[in-house]
């Protein structure tokens, strides 16, 4: 009331505008959201079964998450990360993104690391290495380093990146999280858990304890009203660089599993740039 109508239409008509503005950024973030997956190194089998039917049949399809993993990082996963998490010039502002947000999880842990200024000589397993991004930096600054990924192609990358800068007391090999063994001071895990299935995650947390002496670090895409409304959407949006799923996981089942193995939350922190989100806990044992 008390506009002309000429001008209530033109307002009517840039609401709709930004309403249309605002649905596609929400997609394109929630589609990049489900890029994250920067580390990995996979988790036990999670079938997931399918089941179809029609008047006369019925047929049962089971998806092995981890063999779908291994598979993707080996191959068009492997080219496109490596590029991601490097100085590369061939990625898009989607992917440039997401390299800054890994970087900042990156570096909280490293200040954390730095200020406690305890590391040299110590021991490391880094769980899901990807292409060094952490191992590197920690074995730069004397820690010794035991790294592993479920694929191949990515833990050889990071030793050749190694090898590159001179480290030495850093070991690298290609292992599934279940198969890794020993004792550590320290374990990390950054970025692993958007591949495991919910079911999976408190027993992956779990494991991650038993190798640790003293703390662990861990980080994921926490499942929250927000970034669970983004992924639905960008479930929408089917493309070919979506070969995987991704999980969300809330943050007290991670805390949970996590006391239950006799370790405490000491340090928090949580990135969250345009299209990448992770929650980061470092835990201590008590």
């Amino acid at each position: 009331p008390g506009y002309p109508s000429s001008q209530h239409n033109i307002g009517t008509h840039l609401q709709k505008k930004n309403i249309q503005s605002t649905m596609r950024s929400f997609s394109i973030a929630a589609v990049a959201a489900l890029a994250l997956a920067p580390s990995t190194l996979a988790f036990s089998p999670a079938p997931r079964s399918v089941v179809t039917t029609s008047k006369t049949t019925t047929s049962l399809s089971v998806v092995d998450d981890k063999a779908e993993v291994r598979e993707y990082f080996n191959n068009e996963g492997f080219n496109r990360w490596n590029k991601i998490y490097s100085e590369s010039d061939e990625v898009n502002n989607v992917q440039l993104d997401i390299r800054d947000g890994h970087d900042q999880t990156i570096q909280k842990i490293l200040n954390w690391i730095e200020d406690d200024g305890d590391i040299k000589g110590k021991t490391v397993c880094d769980c899901g290495c990807g292409v060094g991004s952490l191992a590197i930096p920690l074995a730069q600054m004397g820690a010794k380093i035991s790294a592993s990924d479920i694929s191949d192609a990515m833990s050889k990358e990071a030793a050749a990146r190694a090898k590159s800068m001179g480290v030495r007391n850093a070991k690298f090999y290609t292992s599934d999280l279940e198969s890794v063994k020993g004792k550590y001071n320290t374990v990390t895990c950054v970025d692993v858990a958007i591949h495991y299935p919910t079911d999976k995650m408190a027993e992956m947390v779990g494991h991650l304890c038993s190798l640790a002496d003293e703390r662990v670090l861990i980080s994921f895409a926490p499942k929250t009203w927000y970034y669970s409304g983004l992924k639905k959407i960008g479930e929408l949006f089917p493309g070919p660089s979506k070969t995987t799923r991704a999980y969300l996981h809330e943050e007290k089942v991670v805390r949970d599993a996590l006391q239950k193995a006799g370790f405490e939350v000491a340090r928090e922190e949580m990135t969250g740039t345009s299209f990448y989100f992770s929650r980061l806990l470092e835990a201590k044992r008590v």
